[in-house]
């Protein structure tokens, strides 16, 4: 029995005279449970894309997201997806208010998820520099909601090795503007040759700066093998995507082994952020945002228990 505990019961005796024995047991049980805080082996926080059927269905607004986070699922840390406020990258004042909401919902900004904005690997060198410039103006939007990192796609064509080279290169003017504004840009396995684990490990190489990093997603891997391709990018991770589909009775994910794949995580020595990015259609979104988050404490727990 630690020192602490002893002088809780002490206490606890000298001060109340004449209690049963019965209360003074449950006294004592009860004491047993509280334990040092121990830091969780990582942290759970929610995409936005999670809801992209509400969105679309004009049943969740993004400048409702953070509350609606926190008091639908008790989680304080959200991944924004770009989509919803597509056209109000610039507009000060509409990300000042996702500021104070997120503020006043006690909830942390960390990644903005961006679409749309062109290929930061096109063959075309115009067309890969308007890319880069367009994707600047979300780094700026990062900065204002505090976020730590921007997702970006590595989209191009060619050959493994000029794509490659093309991806690189854009990514690395790119990250370079994220360095005036401290923002990472980080890269989510997602379709085409970012599905290959080897081949965006080669590219975070070739960019070599330390605000370029990845974002593994537990799926888009196509035909790579997820749990391969997860190894690969966990060296250069800054942020971690646990996509869910479907569960069994038992409320596991059916196409992929949480507990092999958080293994891998945590194994890289990661303890930061692991993402819940529900995208499965035969349940309600918020169903299934609260089966992976149950999975992913049950899982946390199981492994903390190791």
């Amino acid at each position: 029995m630690s020192q602490k505990r002893r002088e809780f019961l002490a206490a606890a005796g000298s001060t109340m005279v004449g209690i049963s024995f019965a209360q003074l047991s449950g006294i004592r049980a009860c004491a047993s449970t509280i334990s040092p805080g121990k830091k969780p082996l990582f942290k759970i926080s929610l995409t936005e894309y999670s809801f992209h059927r509400m969105i679309a269905a004009k049943k969740l607004d993004n400048l409702d997201f953070t509350q609606f986070t926190k008091k639908t699922f008790g989680i304080d840390a959200v991944e924004y997806w770009n989509r919803p406020f597509f056209q109000k990258a610039n507009d000060a004042n509409y990300l000042r208010e996702m500021k104070k909401r997120a503020d006043n919902a006690g909830v942390k900004g960390l990644v903005i998820l961006i679409d749309g904005e062109g290929n930061l690997g096109d063959p075309d060198e115009k067309k890969r520099h308007n890319s880069v410039e367009r994707h600047k103006k979300w780094v700026d939007a990062a900065k204002t909601l505090g976020c730590h990192s921007i997702r970006v796609n590595a989209r191009s064509k060619g050959s493994y090795q000029e794509q490659l080279k093309l991806s690189a290169d854009g990514l690395a003017n790119l990250c370079e503007y994220g360095k005036t504004k401290n923002c990472n840009v980080i890269v989510e396995n997602h379709g085409g040759l970012s599905s290959n684990g080897k081949w965006l490990t080669a590219v975070m190489k070739k960019v070599g700066m330390k605000n370029c990093g990845t974002l593994p997603d537990f799926g888009n891997f196509q035909k790579y093998d997820r749990y391969q391709g997860v190894k690969d990018l966990m060296p250069f991770a800054k942020s971690v995507s646990a996509k869910s589909h479907t569960f069994d009775k038992h409320g596991n994910e059916t196409q992929t082994d949480f507990r092999k794949m958080l293994k891998i995580v945590v194994d890289a020595g990661y303890d930061g952020y692991v993402g819940i990015e529900f995208e499965g259609g035969k349940i309600s979104e918020v169903e299934g945002v609260k089966k992976t988050k149950k999975l992913l404490e049950r899982v946390r727990a199981e492994l903390s228990s190791t």
